[in-house]
């Protein structure tokens, strides 16, 4: 496991300085291990630490007024978690794990440190946020805009995805490590049409399954039916700082 998952994240943006590095290395040195299905943070708990996300899987979510549940993030190794934390004294989101992981916790003093000594990694955090949020608008446009089938189609396009960020390996085949359930809740359709419109994909050669992988048969077609956009192209980073 790398000194700094975040940084080998913020890395693949621009290069770091072995100070900068190290730095944000600091933020990983200590661990906390949870069990598949254990809850990290819980809604509306005090939140004095957030995390980096070292292994495993997690994900994001808030519970609505019927009980059902809006998935909000899928978490992967780098990801920062909880980073709400930063501006709510409680929590506003409920964060569990989807397989046994490992985080790195830290609080606030520490973030405050990279952010006087580091203004570049300040700025790329910026940056890093903005990436995902932008993603998260996707995925809101989608709920109002698009039809389920393309709803999955998106939702195995961005898991491949961000998948690929930590495992350059990945090619058109890849372990999708989400339930029907898991994806109905962060796409708003129950499980039954999920499992509908992963049978109309495959009927139409876009997408194979096999034993919890998915293969991708047909990129270009699967993009034009997602309308699905690659956040992480197209970046101007002209404007980051000199590091110090």
């Amino acid at each position: 496991m790398p000194a700094s998952c975040f940084a080998d994240r913020l890395g693949d943006l621009i290069p770091l300085s072995p100070a900068e590095q190290a730095a944000l290395a600091r933020l990983e040195e200590r661990e906390r291990h949870l069990k598949r299905g254990a809850v990290l943070v819980r809604e509306n708990d005090p939140a004095p630490e957030m995390f980096i996300l070292r292994a495993g899987s997690m994900m994001s979510y808030v519970l609505l007024d019927n009980g059902s549940r809006q998935i909000l993030r899928f978490l992967f190794p780098g990801d920062m978690v909880a980073i709400t934390g930063l501006v709510y004294r409680d929590a506003p989101e409920n964060v569990i794990a989807l397989t046994d992981c490992t985080v790195a916790p830290f609080e606030k003093p520490a973030l405050s440190r990279i952010v006087v000594e580091h203004p570049r990694l300040a700025a790329l955090m910026v940056v890093y946020n903005q990436i995902e949020r932008m993603a998260l608008t996707d995925r809101l446009a989608g709920l109002g805009r698009s039809s389920a089938k393309a709803r999955v189609a998106a939702i195995l396009l961005e898991i491949r995805g961000r998948r690929r960020i930590v495992d350059r390996e990945i090619g058109d085949s890849f372990l999708l490590g989400l339930t029907q359930e898991e994806i109905g809740d962060a796409t708003g359709l129950t499980s039954v049409h999920v499992n509908r419109m992963f049978r109309q994909l495959e009927n139409e050669h876009l997408i194979a399954r096999e034993n919890g992988r998915v293969t991708i048969l047909d990129e270009r077609a699967l993009a034009r039916t997602a309308n699905f956009v690659n956040r992480y192209a197209n970046l101007d980073l002209s404007w980051l700082p000199e590091p110090r």
